[in-house]
């Protein structure tokens, strides 16, 4: 006995062998800029109709790897309305698993409108330059953060904020009106103020990682702004930040924004539009920053990962004719043949269920989630901490509920929404489900052959 345990021992300080230490959860962070050449169409808005001439602040790349149980896996957030498309998104992943053992890279985008146009596909397969050389700079800060992983803390809380509220206001005849600007605060629902937040601290009690989920249109700025901008995400990181003694990297994790402005939404650039954006992400950084100094960390020493991905494929929700028809009317012919999805007939649609530690968990859309889904999700996932990100790996239009979607306005019965009625239901049921699988509370064997 007592030569095996200074085998053990031995074998710990010599690096031979996987010790109580090396059980324990592992993180690596990195930041890149990825602001691209003036010149470009910009995305978000029809009416927009020429491409940026400057930058307001810089877009920005941030990377969290995470290392349990053998797997690596890496959360990248992007300054960007949508993320890449999927023959992006498989390069950018097929090079981390190379380059930086990277089992599983999960993409998601914040949703600024005052970002560039990106698509699935482009003509004749000719991708930008800048999307090429943005891929190359985030595998980089990929593979600086996986280099950089050290046993880290984990801890969560909560807080409330209150920036936006719902732009489809139905009014008490049934009908709909879309308020595209709120300046006054009308109040509307559904909406969620619930700011989450998950720290990361080295075990020496640096702080080394800071994600704020939130469910809010980044859209502050409107079409007359032709400057890059992260809008009211960017004030916010930085504003944690500081908040922090600048040592963390914080990360904006979008939500199920789809029906939620910002108050301020579009407002013009000669009625203070930077104040506004800056009033907006100081409000939910401060909140943030309350949570994140509150939240006291714990190591796990048996810390784990579990993962889920899968292809959920849907119908398109209208007659394909009467679907190009419906893009042409609300946006024009020109803007829809430059910049509309190819029309299928069937969406494929690719969802991700994480687990961290048995005790936070993530789901993700890829697409625009009408806010409905993140407070059911967050209701019904069995663990306490659940974290709901939309815009992630991949982008296919609006989502909205049954319910919105037979109520109408946009996103909820226009052509912006490409997929069928419930396919929003269908993915959280999903991600729920998981979830159970994952702490083992649903089996394949009946109770009955238990006994």
């Amino acid at each position: 006995m007592m030569r095996r345990f200074i085998v053990i021992i031995a074998a710990c300080i010599l690096g031979m062998a996987p010790c109580a230490s090396a059980a324990g959860l592992k993180a690596g962070v990195a930041r890149v800029d990825i602001t691209l050449p003036l010149g470009t169409d910009m995305w978000g808005y029809s009416a927009r109709k020429t491409p940026a001439t400057g930058t307001l602040d810089p877009l920005m790349a941030r990377v969290l790897v995470l290392e349990a149980e053998g797997k690596r896996l890496a959360l990248v957030v992007v300054d960007l309305g949508r993320t890449f498309g999927p023959a992006s998104l498989a390069r950018l992943r097929e090079t981390a698993r190379k380059t930086s053992g990277i089992t599983y890279t999960l993409l998601q985008a914040t949703h600024t409108h005052s970002g560039p146009v990106i698509l699935d596909e482009y003509p004749q397969d000719a991708v930008p330059a800048w999307e090429t050389e943005a891929l190359a700079k985030i595998s980089k800060a990929m593979d600086e953060a996986a280099r950089s992983l050290v046993e880290v803390r984990l801890g969560t809380g909560r807080g409330s904020a209150s920036i936006g509220y719902n732009r489809i206001r139905v009014n008490p005849d049934g009908s709909v009106t879309m308020l595209w600007r709120n300046p006054t605060r009308i109040a509307t629902a559904p909406v969620d103020p619930t700011v989450s937040v998950v720290r990361l601290d080295a075990l020496d009690g640096k702080p080394l990682a800071v994600l704020v989920n939130y469910a809010c249109h980044p859209v502050v700025f409107g079409p007359d702004n032709l400057q890059y901008s992260a809008d009211f995400p960017g004030v916010m990181t930085k504003t944690v930040e500081d908040a922090l003694g600048g040592a963390p990297v914080c990360f904006f994790l979008q939500g199920a924004c789809g029906d939620i402005n910002v108050f301020d939404a579009t407002a013009p650039l000669q009625e203070d539009a930077v104040g506004k954006r800056d009033w907006s992400g100081r409000r939910l950084g401060e909140e943030a920053a309350r949570v994140a100094q509150a939240i006291a960390t714990q190591a796990e020493p048996q810390a784990n990962l579990d993962l889920a991905e899968e292809t959920m494929t849907f119908r398109l929700r209208w007659e394909p004719e009467k679907f190009r028809q419906g893009l042409i009317a609300s946006f024009g012919e020109g803007f829809v043949e430059k910049f509309a999805p190819r029309i299928r007939e069937q969406i494929p649609a690719t969802v991700a269920t994480l687990l961290i530690n048995k005790r936070l968990a993530m789901m993700t859309v890829p697409g625009e989630p009408f806010v409905d889904f993140q407070i059911n999700w967050r209701d019904r996932c069995p663990v306490r901490d659940a974290l709901f990100l939309g815009y992630a790996n991949g982008y296919v239009g609006y989502f909205p509920t049954i319910r919105a979607a037979a109520t109408g306005g946009y996103g909820a019965a226009s052509a912006t929404t490409w997929v069928e009625v419930g396919a929003g239901e269908r993915i959280v049921d999903n991600a729920v489900r998981r979830v159970y699988e994952m702490l083992g509370r649903l089996t394949e064997v009946p109770e009955d052959l238990k006994k």
